[in-house]
C-alpha cells in the first residue's frame, strides 16, 4: 500500500508561485499513475494534471501553460511548480497515485493553497 504525504502549501500573492511536493512510500512507485487534484471551497474535487508510469502528462485548460508536474523516480516524489497563481487557484490540492487498470487508487492529506493579496 502506498502512502503519500504533500508539502509545500501555503499563501501567496496573486502572480507568485509555489512548488508543491508529494512523497510516496510503500508500494512501487514505477508503477503508478500520479495525479495533483484541487477542491476549493463549495466545489467539487477536480483533476488538476496527471503524469503516467509512461511520463504522459495531461493538464486542466485551467491550468495549463501555468504548472508543471514533474516526477522523480529516485526521490519517489512527484512535484507540482505552480506560476502564475491566480485567487481561483485557491484550494486543497491533493496528490493521488493510481494504477487504473486495476481500479486502484490512492490519496494523500492535502496542502492547502490560497492565493491572495
Amino acid at each position: 500500500q502506498v502512502q503519500l504525504v504533500e508539502s509545500g502549501g501555503g499563501l501567496v500573492q496573486p502572480g507568485g508561485s509555489l512548488r508543491l511536493s508529494c512523497a510516496a512510500s510503500g508500494g512501487i512507485f514505477a508503477m503508478y499513475d500520479m495525479g495533483w487534484y484541487r477542491q476549493a471551497p463549495g466545489k467539487q474535487r477536480e483533476l488538476v494534471t496527471v503524469i503516467t508510469r509512461h511520463g504522459e502528462i495531461n493538464y486542466s485548460d485551467s491550468v495549463k501553460g501555468r504548472f508543471t508536474i514533474t516526477r522523480d523516480s529516485a526521490k519517489k516524489t512527484v512535484y507540482l511548480q505552480m506560476n502564475s497563481l491566480e485567487s481561483e487557484d485557491t484550494a486543497v490540492y491533493y496528490c493521488s497515485a493510481a494504477i487504473p487498470r486495476i481500479g486502484f487508487s490512492s490519496w494523500g492529506q492535502g496542502t492547502q493553497v490560497t492565493v491572495s493579496s
